[in-house]
């Protein structure tokens, strides 16, 4: 990833002999608009991750198990996994901001649905999936429609690969709150982190309506036969590590949703640690991931090569960590466990999202990102409930599984991302 004060160079690159009054405007504009994007992977990372430390919670106030409780996070994964490539398509042929600002509103209304059944309804258990269904519809409109409008703002590949580090910093640091902040807040109510969303959500749609500007360009209204034209010769050309790159990205969601899922569980029904103190435990691999994820992305540039070996070695540092958990279950070695898992998959993220933006024309790029989104989003909805399944039957199979998966992801690494060279 390029240095952050390239986010700040105007994208025209025609202003370099103005006045420092305008300089200081500019710079301060593309500043915002940066800070206010970003906060929408933040908003919608909190979204999701913040309840899975309530998950116990949940399950004891409403008396459901444990599955359906994962299924709070995987039903908002499900609905964007299939309206995630819609929301691209139609940011390409409406403009991002109009698909983005409803998208905001929409989770928003979910969020307050949700928190209404829980306070309100005595079995609320289904109107708190329609909820939270409402803001899966949000999600898909709103965090993968990001990639593409960063690529609409500037016209300089250094200063896209930039903006795109700060977006992926929000998105890490989001992981890291997520844990202290849904903690935090259920143990004044437990159902007040539902309501939590749509206050985040307005202070996003605030700053997007004011601080953003859509770039001046004619919206392209292409037929979708043309579209899906485009789109099938991009993975004739690209295909091989474009599938490889797909699968990855399930891989490492299921990994870290169910790993995460799994360490709530146990930090609450094994070790009797709640509230604030069990979401400083749980940010603590967090923070590993979001500050491997800060290093890895200042590493890595443009190198696509050290792309892929970061990714293949992340990958088996990943499989040895999550097979040793099956060995203790001692509080401190399942945290050191997870926090060797945090740095590995942290570690994954910029070169898998540089990888997808900077080897794509910017053309397909927003199509391409949508559909990778989607897949990361299969992973995020069948980590919890995979997992709570298997820690009902059997522990072990269940750190196989997820060490065999690992394993998979670093030899499709291996195996289908060839660079042609080193890249400066």
């Amino acid at each position: 990833m390029n240095h952050v004060e390239n986010l700040f160079i105007d994208s025209e690159g025609s202003h370099g002999n103005q006045e420092g009054d305008a300089k200081n405007k500019g710079f301060n504009r593309k500043r915002w608009a940066i800070v206010s994007i970003a906060s929408i992977p933040l908003v919608m990372t909190l979204g999701n991750s913040m309840l899975i430390p309530v998950l116990p919670v949940i399950e004891k106030r409403m008396g459901i198990t444990a599955f359906q409780s994962s299924m709070i996070i995987t039903v908002y994964s499900i609905v964007a996994i299939f309206l995630i490539p819609l929301a691209g398509y139609l940011s390409d042929h409406i403009g991002r901001k109009k698909v983005i600002i409803p998208s905001l509103i929409i989770t928003a209304i979910g969020g307050l649905i949700s928190g209404w059944a829980s306070w309100q309804i005595e079995n609320g258990y289904w109107i708190v999936l329609v909820g939270r269904a409402l803001q899966g519809v949000g999600a898909a409109g709103a965090f993968p429609i990001v990639l593409p409008l960063v690529g609409d703002m500037f016209k300089d590949d250094r200063d896209v690969s930039g903006a795109l580090g700060e977006i992926e910093t929000a998105n890490t640091l989001g992981k890291v709150l997520s844990p202290i902040l849904g903690s935090f807040l259920a143990g004044f109510i437990w159902f007040l982190p539902f309501f939590s969303i749509p206050i985040f959500c307005s202070i996003s749609i605030i700053m997007m309506v004011f601080l953003v500007k859509s770039p001046n360009q004619q919206v392209k209204h292409v037929p979708f036969k043309d579209f899906a034209s485009k789109i099938k010769m991009t993975f004739t050309e690209n295909g091989r590590w474009l599938y490889a790159i797909f699968f990855i990205g399930v891989i490492v969601m299921f990994v870290l949703f169910g790993v995460l899922f799994f360490l709530s569980e146990i930090l609450e029904n094994k070790y009797g640690i709640k509230d604030l103190k069990k979401g400083l435990l749980l940010a603590i691999p967090l923070g590993a991931l979001c500050l491997s994820s800060f290093i890895t992305g200042k590493l890595i540039k443009k190198n696509l090569v050290l792309m892929k070996w970061i990714t293949f070695i992340s990958f088996l540092l990943l499989a040895a960590s999550v097979a040793l958990l099956g060995f203790s279950r001692e509080l401190w070695f399942l945290i050191g466990m997870f926090l060797l898992a945090g740095v590995a998959i942290g570690a994954t993220l910029p070169p898998l999202d540089a990888m997808i933006t900077e080897s794509i024309e910017k053309e397909q790029r927003g199509t391409i990102t949508s559909i990778y989104s989607s897949m990361r989003f299969i992973g995020v909805a069948a980590g919890p409930p995979l997992v709570a399944v298997m820690m009902e039957t059997s522990s072990k199979l269940m750190f196989f599984i997820l060490m065999a998966a690992s394993l998979a992801a670093a030899l499709a690494a291996f195996m289908a991302i060839k660079p042609d060279k080193e890249e400066a």
